[in-house]
């Protein structure tokens, strides 16, 4: 009984505790140039994004391709920014990801709510020979990069991969291939013609396909949003 009333105390505390914050966080817009890399990289307790617009920040705080997400200013997706952020511990992932929200509220006074629509899209399947992609170490630090004609990313779940190729193609890709894991993707296309290009690439490289399909899509719609303040 003691023990149980000690688990509910604890409960309880944490509930009062209010939403898990960085413990210092730094947003400056990006001076990268036009066409560099962008991207977020997770290390125990920390998070650092590069050349990242905000609508880049929501899909990994809140895991949903920008493609679905849906509203705000031309800003939201045209203006990047530069953000590091440290946890005052060990936190790992998804904490990490809880903090990041935490932090778009508070510095771009970001509000969302969300629906479900149904959309035209891709299924991710796996091809006939069988998955190619190299499966990552137990260790391997979550990291992605994207380019107008490559997707770079370690310690990557399927699920991850669709959202990247979402984002390639501008529209939902949902994965399809019910297979559970991270891998080290490493995906380069010619950057002329997405449609001609990405899909065979997928095949070739990963021994993964894209098969044109509706589904109902989980949305996120920006109902106000502000530039924030560079500290």
């Amino acid at each position: 009984m003691k023990s149980l009333v000690l688990l509910l105390f604890a409960a309880a505390a944490f509930g009062q505790s209010g939403p898990p914050e960085f413990e210092a966080a730094s947003v400056k817009l990006s001076t990268a140039t036009q066409g560099s890399s962008s991207g977020i990289t997770t290390d125990t307790g920390r998070i650092a994004a590069r050349n990242v617009t905000l609508k880049r920040c929501i899909r990994g705080a809140y895991d949903i391709p920008e493609s679905r997400i849906l509203g705000g200013p031309g800003w939201a997706e045209e203006e990047r920014f530069d953000i590091d952020a440290k946890a005052s511990g060990p936190a790992g992932g998804q904490e990490l990801m809880a903090m990041l929200r935490q932090l778009l509220a508070q510095r771009f006074k970001l509000s969302i709510h969300r629906e479900t629509r149904p959309l035209p899209g891709y299924a991710l399947v796996v091809g006939k020979k069988g998955i190619v992609a190299k499966p990552s170490q137990p260790d391997a630090r979550s990291s992605t990069s994207s380019t107008r004609h490559s997707i770079d990313a370690t310690g990557c779940s399927l699920d991850c991969v669709a959202m990247h190729l979402s984002e390639v193609l501008h529209a939902p890709v949902a994965d399809a291939t019910n297979l559970d894991g991270r891998y080290d993707i490493k995906l380069e296309w010619a950057p002329d013609d997405l449609q001609s290009q990405v899909f065979p690439a997928v095949e070739a490289q990963l021994g993964l396909k894209l098969e044109g399909r509706k589904v109902p899509t989980e949305v996120i719609v920006i109902d106000s949003v502000e530039k924030p303040s560079e500290n």
